[in-house]
């Protein structure tokens, strides 16, 4: 049989830098067996996210040479926008798109890990299912600096790579998982980035409202506008109107915004009135922009 096709959506901690960005694309992308499906970009949370596709052995390879023009191109130490990071290869999640790849992008994850902790000499951190039900936000809880701390004092000991954070690049974190939705809300005036935090804190899986497999914040965007930011971990069982619905139900929204690719039955429903700026179904759902 042949090897499965695996997702890599590598979020890296910089969104103002043109050339910076390009750069690390390229490099992503110069495998000619690895396919970067999308690339979004955003100067308010100083991030940009890349979805890869390809087959194991080749998507770990096109990993590590992004992973390595982000280290060498990244510092961390300067300030990196709204949004949560520890480094600058932020987050290396592959993702598997059935239930029989499960193994492969296990797999190809531990790689990853390895060879970043080990070529790179960032430490690597594993999370959700690989790091025992370790979440992203434990370990990004007071950004590099705190997590840092952790590593100083014995708390936390990296799963691969050195046991100190890289002065430059910091750590990154690695998980193999299956596709989960990078979906925000703008809220309209005159809302504010509190009111952003409160309906986070409300609506996130835990919360008084809270929604199954919903991670939320609240982030303030230039000009003062309030945005909450979400990552829709199990977009087959939670479908992205509800989400809509019950943000409506505390502020009014102004626009939304999905952050990479999503699968189909994600949208089922999605209200018309709310704007969505930037989407095409070409190129921004899973199944179309794999079949493209």
């Amino acid at each position: 049989m042949p090897p499965p096709t695996l997702l890599a959506v590598p979020n890296v901690s910089e969104g103002r830098d043109a050339a910076t960005v390009a750069a690390i694309g390229a490099a992503f992308a110069g495998q000619d067996a690895v396919r970067v499906l999308d690339m979004h970009t955003d100067r308010d949370h100083h991030r940009t996210v890349f979805t890869l596709a390809g087959h194991p052995g080749a998507l770990g390879d096109a990993l590590l040479d992004g992973a390595k023009a982000a280290v060498e191109r990244i510092d961390i130490g300067d300030g990196r926008g709204a949004h949560p990071h520890v480094g600058a290869i932020d987050v290396v999640p592959v993702v598997y798109l059935e239930e029989g790849a499960r193994g492969a992008a296990c797999a190809q994850a531990l790689v990853v890990a390895d060879r970043i902790g080990t070529e790179l000499e960032v430490p690597v951190f594993l999370y959700g299912a690989l790091g025992v039900g370790r979440t992203r936000a434990q370990l990004r809880r007071g950004g590099t600096a705190r997590l840092a701390e952790r590593m100083r004092s014995g708390e936390l000991r990296p799963d691969f790579g050195p046991r100190r954070a890289h002065p430059e690049a910091g750590a990154t974190l690695v998980a193999a998982r299956e596709p989960l939705v990078a979906f925000n809300l703008r809220l309209a005036a005159p809302a504010t980035v509190q009111d952003a935090r409160t309906i986070a804190a409300l609506i996130r899986e835990g919360g008084a409202e809270g929604l199954p497999g919903l991670r939320a914040i609240g982030v303030q965007l230039d000009g003062a506008v309030a945005q909450v930011s979400m990552n829709v971990e199990r977009p087959l069982e939670l479908s992205l109107a509800r989400v809509v619905q019950t943000v409506s139900r505390h502020a009014a929204i102004a626009s939304a915004e999905l952050v990479g690719l999503v699968p189909r039955v994600a949208l089922e429903g999605f209200p018309e009135e709310v704007p969505l700026p930037g989407f095409d179904p070409a190129r921004h759902l899973i199944e179309n922009a794999l079949a493209g």
